[in-house]
């Protein structure tokens, strides 16, 4: 918990809205839309991963000196590193709407106050109000 000062009284007062039925189905259907592209694009990810795999196996190119182009490690570890994020925020939509589910979506995590419809807007699986998420930044 923090405490209050006059500017995060104010952000309160601005945050302090509760959402409706229709809000929270329209960040269920966003939440929903989100997911399915990431999980598109986690298939694509992890069809350049095979690709990459296979040229690799089939390579005896030493693309470590190669000067056309990245090599197949640094390669490999960027698609591994989208592979992640984007599993990283299968999971956080996924939280976002069993939050929905369970009635605690646009709640802060911490303080219990109400995360701004804005805020929730801009940033769908946040769990924290942006009183407390700068908090948490210090």
């Amino acid at each position: 918990m923090h405490t209050e000062s006059p500017e995060t009284r104010e952000l309160y007062i601005i945050q302090d809205v509760g959402l409706t039925t229709d809000d929270l189905e329209r960040f269920d259907r966003m939440l929903a839309e989100r997911r399915q592209g990431d999980v598109a694009q986690s298939q694509r990810h992890a069809e350049a991963l095979g690709a990459l795999l296979s040229s690799r196996s089939e390579s005896t190119a030493d693309d470590e000196h190669d000067p056309e182009g990245p090599t197949l490690s640094s390669e490999w570890s960027r698609l591994h590193a989208l592979r992640s994020e984007t599993a990283a925020d299968i999971a956080a939509v996924d939280a976002a709407r069993e939050r929905i589910r369970l009635g605690r979506y646009g709640t802060c995590a911490t303080c219990g106050r109400a995360i701004g419809v804005q805020r929730l807007e801009a940033r769908p699986t946040t769990e924290l109000c942006i009183v407390c998420a700068v908090a948490a930044e210090r």
